[in-house]
């Protein structure tokens, strides 16, 4: 099956999905509901559309299928800073109250940190990409490690806030946060769109980009800039999701069997929005909210990271 007849049928189970999940059930409640959901659905779209396509060029650029970007500590850095403002300031300080102001210092934070990060690490160009990942991993386990120390020393009643944004949610996404990613993401991947072309060539390696005329490392820079942001903004807008890009973007490789980043981007965008919007609907509607799709897709991923790692086993 040609990858353009593979393309139009993950379009139309999304377009399927996202019906489903705006016109389920309304009742007539047209301007009540519809509203709301639409929210929620363009929330999960942008959350879908930045895991995937981050996921897909960390990978590309890292040269490994089973790693994330969160490796480089991001989801733990939010949770850090969300844990010391409730800490230091209390439950009832606008830093933590105020959605706007949570999340411009929260993105702010995490992009500054992915900035000193590429800046120390990268100086002179005397370190590899796996020198950035070795310090991701650390400085990521140490974030979690003081996240742990304060929050066993917090109020009770303080932590169940902290609680709540350890896990991603959709149900209160604000509309405003949601235009203003929209607009810095849609900036962001206008400037990425014009590197898209040498995605395709990294993937063969260092040494023979650098023979076929790309900027190696100025690229791989710019990549991974353009990952830093899209993570940090994904994940101060919803929460943390671990492993939902290593999910949509393996089954995208799977599903292609290709080299063009084109597809796989699109194809690992539309799996996101089909799993998002799905699995959304059922923690609604079968599981009662009982659950939250985070744990869910954790969970799955967990298991399908365990399944990648013994594949990779039996393949060296």
């Amino acid at each position: 099956m040609r990858n353009s007849i593979k393309i139009v049928i993950l379009a139309l189970l999304a377009l399927g999905a996202l019906s489903l999940y705006l016109f389920h059930d309304l009742n007539g409640s047209f301007d009540y509901a519809l509203p709301r959901r639409a929210i929620k659905v363009l929330a999960m779209a942008l959350t879908g559309f930045t895991i995937a396509y981050a996921t897909v060029v960390f990978q590309t650029v890292t040269h490994n299928r089973i790693l994330t970007p969160s490796i480089m500590g991001l989801d733990s850095l939010y949770l850090l800073i969300q844990t010391l403002l409730i800490f230091f300031l209390g439950s009832e300080n606008q830093l933590a109250v105020n959605k706007q102001v949570n999340f411009l210092v929260s993105v702010a934070a995490m992009i500054g940190f992915s900035l000193f990060l590429y800046r120390f690490l990268f100086k002179k160009g005397s370190r590899s990409i796996y020198f950035l990942l070795l310090v991701g991993l650390i400085t990521g386990t140490f974030f979690s490690s003081i996240s742990t120390f304060f929050q066993v020393l917090i109020d009770p009643n303080e932590f169940q806030m902290i609680q709540d944004r350890m896990f991603a949610s959709f149900n209160n996404i604000h509309a405003d946060l949601l235009w203003m990613s929209l607009i810095i993401i849609g900036v962001v991947f206008l400037y990425a769109w014009h590197s898209m072309k040498y995605l395709d060539v990294l993937s063969l390696g260092r040494e023979t980009a650098i023979n076929l005329g790309v900027p190696y490392d100025r690229i791989v820079k710019q990549m991974l800039v353009i990952v830093a942001v899209f993570i940090s903004i994904s994940t101060a807008l919803v929460g943390p999701i671990t492993f939902f890009g290593l999910i949509v973007a393996n089954l995208s490789y799977q599903f292609f069997h290709t080299y063009k980043h084109k597809v796989l981007i699109t194809g690992a965008v539309l799996l996101s929005m089909i799993a998002l919007v799905g699995g959304q609907w059922g923690v609604e509607r079968i599981f009662s909210f009982s659950t939250t799709l985070s744990v869910i897709i954790n969970f799955a991923g967990g298991i399908y990271f365990i399944y990648l790692l013994l594949k990779e086993r039996k393949t060296a």
